[in-house]
């Protein structure tokens, strides 16, 4: 009976019903316990599963529910209070968050390869790293209604991979206020060879570039007018005209970088790039720097 059920799905709703099943590989409930209880370090399972709550959680991001109230009173079985849901989802550990993150994108990966795309850039594994910031809420905590201003949510930092159209890592702050280019160095720590990483200028510091250098990975980062502090650069090239303007390149040298300080410098009229000293990219400059 469900064969023939799947089969009526399979042809008039094909993309629903992939969907579904991309989602219950990425995120099959008794995988999702398993990573919560390899990183969790607070949080720890009774009556209600850490799977329950990414159960809920992903109705409401899919829009299928409007809010986390509506989908835990529609859900059947929940064996908890909202007090309690509340109190576990307010409590979730950034590093769970990372584990599903991380381990969903690889579950995912060889689904992706049988799509038979071509990579962007042949011979590279690209990753673009960048910040997400929660805009503030307009819902004021009692502590917080003498106040003009509203709170800010934290933010999260994102690596993602434009050729496979995954999020494969991040890493979630819990301060709002807590800087991006700290933030950002644990995602660093497993880049890795063959990887192209692009990233703006926000991330242009020498100990951003210095982290990227020692991973062997290559990075092409648009640069900050202020740092890093570049100690010697040499003449630029002729220009090379292309279809969004004419680039030309010069080599640097950085101090106290792991690949000895020497990196290439890919400016344009609308400003520059600081690119990874052995890396021929071979790039159309096509981007808007």
């Amino acid at each position: 009976m469900w064969k023939a059920v799947i089969e009526r799905f399979e042809r008039h709703a094909p993309a629903s019903v992939m969907a579904r099943l991309a989602l219950e590989h990425a995120l099959p409930a008794q995988w999702v316990d398993e990573v919560f209880e390899a990183h969790r370090q607070r949080q720890y399972p009774r009556e209600l599963m850490f799977s329950s709550i990414v159960e809920l959680m992903t109705l409401v991001t899919l829009g299928m529910r409007p809010s986390l109230h509506a989908a835990a009173r529609q859900h059947e079985g929940l064996a908890v209070s909202l007090a309690a849901l509340y109190d576990k989802v307010k409590r979730s550990e950034p590093a769970v968050l990372r584990g599903l993150i991380s381990g969903s994108a690889q579950r995912l990966m060889p689904v992706v390869a049988q799509w038979g795309g071509s990579a962007s850039l042949a011979g590279w594994q690209l990753r673009i790293v960048d910040g997400n910031h929660l805009a503030a809420s307009d819902k004021r905590l009692k502590v917080l209604r003498g106040h003009r201003g509203v709170a800010l949510p934290g933010h999260s930092l994102v690596v993602y991979d434009p050729d496979a159209g995954l999020v494969c890592d991040m890493v979630a702050c819990e301060d709002a206020h807590e800087s991006e280019r700290v933030g950002v160095l644990p995602l660093i720590g497993c880049a890795q060879c063959g990887q192209l990483w692009i990233a703006d200028r926000h991330f242009c510091t020498h100990t951003i570039l210095d982290s990227l250098a020692r991973t062997g990975a290559h990075f092409l980062v648009r640069e900050h007018a202020k740092h890093p502090r570049v100690a010697q650069q040499g003449d630029w090239s002729e220009p090379t005209h292309t279809d969004t303007g004419a680039v030309r390149e010069q080599t640097i040298a950085v101090e106290a970088v792991a690949c000895h300080g020497q990196f290439k410098r890919r400016g344009k009229s609308s400003g520059c790039v600081i690119a990874a000293p052995t890396c021929t990219l071979g790039f159309p400059f096509g981007f808007c720097w």
